[in-house]
């Protein structure tokens, strides 16, 4: 098995580019070992803080969003930073050559029932006329990213991760603690049998989406003909990790619980990343019938419908839903 750092060289990744990932998983080892200690230091509660999400903090949120944002800052390649976490931006060296937005700590609530969890990173390249205070640096399509992943903190901790050649498959080696290359070039199916989302909501949904659904759910029976399994693990990381690995068609549509927010998931911290993985590996992403990876952002926090997944199936989706 190779190495993360001759596998990269091999996709003809920059070596600042490759020392700025390795900044990062050097983080995210350490979120992996407080996450498996987390019942154990005492770092399963809530904090009585709200994040700028307007979510409740878990304790492990704040930890994995210091550790991630101390070593960025600390590394020099970075500009300026931007995490689900934190109000704003955070200015780095005015010189780096990189922005990086995070969600440290993907499915928290997860967190007290032990299961899938993870830490979503994008890279995108940093503007030289701008200042590292300056927020619209960030404001760039999902298209202009250099470098996107995320680590799943499971029964083994595993990268996943594209550079815009391919997306590929790491898992983390305890016994000299480096991420080895254990699939190249990752190819989602474009059938499947299988969907994930969250049915809690399902009456807040656009009637096309209910339709879309219920015909899932109805089977050999019904208009499909075929009969699909329902996945759902309440963590992002988690069901795009199985869309990835063999196939399906994660949703997290619009709704009309709160008419000023119709949409759950961050463009910049988890939309775009996961987009590009998911494009990278041959299936399709979008968000009100356009591609997210070509959406203008607005806002550092802004969020969007996601739909993505194996290919022929996001399509039959989108015709429910023109």
């Amino acid at each position: 098995m190779q190495r993360l750092a001759p596998a990269l060289r091999e996709d003809d990744v920059s070596h600042d580019l490759i020392s700025l990932i390795k900044t990062i998983l050097a983080a995210t080892k350490e979120i992996s070992f407080r996450v498996g200690q987390g019942h154990l230091s005492g770092l399963m509660g809530s904090t009585l803080d709200e994040n700028i999400q307007g979510e409740i903090q878990k304790e492990l949120d704040v930890v994995a969003n210091e550790i991630i944002k101390d070593v960025l800052l600390e590394s020099g390649y970075v500009k300026a930073i931007s995490s689900e976490e934190e109000d704003t931006t955070v200015v780095g060296n005015p010189e780096g050559k990189y922005l990086v937005s995070f969600d440290p700590l993907d499915g928290s609530s997860n967190i007290e029932v032990n299961g899938l969890i993870g830490t979503i990173f994008s890279i995108l390249p940093a503007k030289k006329d701008c200042p590292a205070y300056d927020t619209s640096m960030f404001m760039q399509p999902g298209t202009q990213q250099l470098c996107a992943g995320y680590v799943l903190y499971g029964p083994a901790t595993m990268l996943v991760m594209t550079t815009g050649k391919g997306t590929h498959f790491y898992v983390l080696d305890r016994t000299h603690g480096g991420f080895l290359l254990v699939e190249r070039n990752v190819s989602i199916p474009e059938d499947t049998h299988e969907f994930a989302i969250n049915m809690a909501n399902q009456s807040h949904w656009q009637p096309a989406m209910q339709k879309y659904i219920v015909d899932l759910i109805a089977g050999k029976k019904g208009p499909r003909d075929k009969a699909f399994n329902m996945r759902w693990l309440g963590a992002m990381v988690g069901d795009v990790h199985r869309v990835l690995s063999r196939g399906g068609i994660f949703a997290y549509p619009s709704d009309s619980k709160n008419s000023e927010q119709p949409n759950k998931l961050r463009l910049m911290y988890e939309a775009n990343p996961m987009s590009f993985l998911v494009e990278q590996a041959g299936g399709l992403s979008i968000s009100n019938q356009q591609r997210i990876m070509e959406i203008q952002p607005s806002d550092i926090h802004q969020r969007v419908e996601v739909i993505l997944g194996s290919k022929n199936e996001v399509k039959k989706c989108m015709k429910y839903l023109d």
